[in-house]
């Protein structure tokens, strides 16, 4: 009944466009600037970085996505209006368990598998650690990287996921556009132009991940937990010359760059693990009705919550 939260606001379809297409519209006008550029994304940001510091471009690059979040509950809140809660889950409350188990338990993997890629391929790495530069970035990094995290949790698996789902009257509609348009959202990256096209099957397949477990958990807080503790141990654990985080981390990635097949790793191998392993523990049934069946009419969710008056 995730998706169905989304009819405890007053219904309109221009209130599930306004967002959607503002961001895309300006990521789009941000991808033909970078690709019409005489210099390139990876010769920009260093050029950037050479004139006011990693730390500095690190915010610029994630204050406007920070700022995003409270955009997107503000609109929820007070646009719809929606409770943030409804937003964020089915339950009656958001669960912040899964929030943090979810953010420890890939926040451990992750820097379990970089550290373990360091002491079999220790000539593919430096060790970049000076305390006082990464003292600053781990402050910019853990008040900025959840906040921005979570503005596109809200707006891709909330605020997209419910709309679509809602107009479409199904789940597979708004799970597969919302993993598209996530990973679109990447192109601009310095990775894309570094790897080429084929790392887009990364960020799509990241983003059908995260829908997939929001709608099979009836609720955002694992996809939440996972994103944040994805971004931030990496920006906090590993940089290199050609990627979105350029930071003061306690590693440097110096090997030559190139799209292999270990970076489908995650999405074939990986990423369904992780989905056998939360539905396990959280008891996850009827996969195929979770992810594909239809969605409910608001008449049909009122009756089934009957005792609930705020539908």
């Amino acid at each position: 009944m995730y998706i169905e939260q989304g009819y405890r606001g007053n219904l309109g379809l221009w209130k599930y466009l306004v967002l959607p297409t503002g961001f895309i519209a300006f990521m789009v006008l941000n991808y033909i600037a970078l690709i019409n550029s005489p210099v390139s994304v990876e010769d920009m940001m260093a050029d950037l970085i050479a004139q006011v510091g990693t730390n500095t471009v690190l915010i610029m690059v994630l204050l406007p996505l920070a700022l995003g979040l409270f955009v997107v509950l503000g609109w929820t809140k007070l646009v719809h209006p929606q409770s943030i809660r409804s937003l964020t889950t089915a339950r009656e409350k958001i669960d912040w368990s899964r929030i943090f188990y979810a953010f420890i338990l890939w926040g451990t993997l992750t820097a379990g598998l970089t550290l373990l890629d360091y002491f079999m391929s220790p000539e593919s790495y430096v060790l970049n650690l000076n305390w006082p530069a990464f003292l600053k970035l781990a402050a910019v990094a853990i008040l900025l990287i959840p906040l921005q995290t979570s503005f596109e949790e809200y707006l891709f698996r909330g605020h997209m996921m419910q709309g679509l789902g809602i107009i479409f009257r199904n789940r597979w509609v708004p799970l597969l556009v919302t993993s598209f348009i996530f990973g679109l959202m990447h192109l601009g990256n310095p990775e894309v132009e570094k790897l080429g096209p084929g790392i887009m099957v990364f960020y799509i397949g990241t983003g059908l991940f995260l829908g997939i477990i929001t709608l099979m958990d009836e609720g955002m807080e694992l996809a939440l937990g996972f994103h944040a503790a994805n971004n931030l141990v990496t920006a906090l654990l590993v940089t290199a010359d050609w990627t979105a985080f350029q930071t003061d981390s306690i590693l440097k990635d110096v090997a030559e760059p190139g799209l292999s097949w270990d970076a489908y790793i995650p999405i074939f191998v990986v990423f369904p693990l992780l989905l056998y392993f939360f539905g396990r523990k959280y008891g996850w049934t009827n996969w195929k009705e979770r992810l594909t069946g239809r969605v409910l009419s608001r008449e049909e969710a009122r009756k089934l919550l009957k005792e609930d008056t705020s539908w």
